[in-house]
């Protein structure tokens, strides 16, 4: 039953993930659950194997339906990379209790200004294209900014990704989830990397939850796409709301 739920789980992960980021919401809690005997380290490795292969098959999926600037989201991904490495290197000196209320702000901040701003992620782009400047900017700091959060707490890391994307380069929600997929393909490729160094992923756990979870990724990713952005924005709402809830929880709660 617990191996039913966790594969259950590893393919709602996918397929939220795949819409706009945030399957690990739903995945580590049900692992952490699941496999109480082993350490949360194991558990984060196990999760970042499962979910390179979710999130590169959502890429996958996206690469083939919507137009997608691959060279723009590999070099995001490359600064994320190094952000993200950054991240854990002081995440060990960092009190993940004191950053999650500044966390909660901000996911508070931008829920407002998607329900406010009922165009955004819809509306068309500005008939002025980009500056090479405006472009260069957003790499570094949507790259190596969300990369080093990435590495230094994770949680919603996908739907920032998306959120600043929107943002900074006047993406649609759509082409965002995609840019953000290969983003994550990135920097989960270098954080396994570093557990499977480490020898804390549970590979054969993680070969049977990533079949699931690359289900799920694939069939999020063609909904996204059949349904267009005004679903995904529903999406993120509901992922940002649930965001702020665990981390409320596990700021006052969970002790």
């Amino acid at each position: 039953m617990t191996l039913l739920l966790l594969c259950l789980a590893a393919a709602g992960a996918g397929w939220i993930d795949a819409v706009v980021g945030g399957g690990g919401l739903l995945l580590l809690p049900a692992m952490l659950v699941g496999l109480p005997h082993f350490q949360p380290t194991y558990i984060l490795g196990t999760n970042k194997a499962i979910a390179i292969v979710g999130t590169t098959g959502a890429a996958i999926t996206y690469t083939r339906k919507t137009p997608l600037d691959m060279r723009l989201a590999t070099r995001i991904g490359a600064a994320a990379v190094a952000g993200s490495l950054a991240g854990a290197f002081f995440a060990s000196g960092i009190n993940s209790a004191v950053l999650r209320p500044l966390i909660m702000v901000v996911l508070l901040a931008v829920l407002a200004f998607v329900l406010l701003r009922p165009a955004f992620g819809t509306a068309p782009a500005p008939a002025e294209p980009l500056t090479r400047q405006r472009v260069l900017a957003a790499i570094l700091a949507i790259g190596l900014g969300i990369g080093f959060y990435d590495g230094l707490i994770g949680p919603g890391t996908g739907t920032f990704l998306v959120i600043a994307l929107v943002a900074a380069l006047h993406m649609n929600l759509v082409t965002a989830s995609a840019t953000a997929k290969v983003v994550n393909v990135c920097t989960n490729f270098g954080a396994l990397v570093t557990f499977a160094i480490q020898g804390t992923v549970l590979w054969r756990m993680a070969a049977l939850l990533a079949l699931f979870n690359l289900g799920g990724g694939m069939l999020g990713a063609r909904m996204a796409l059949k349904r267009g952005s005004g679903f995904v924005r529903g999406v993120l709402v509901v992922v940002v709301v649930s965001l702020v809830c665990k981390l409320a929880y596990d700021q006052w709660l969970a002790a």
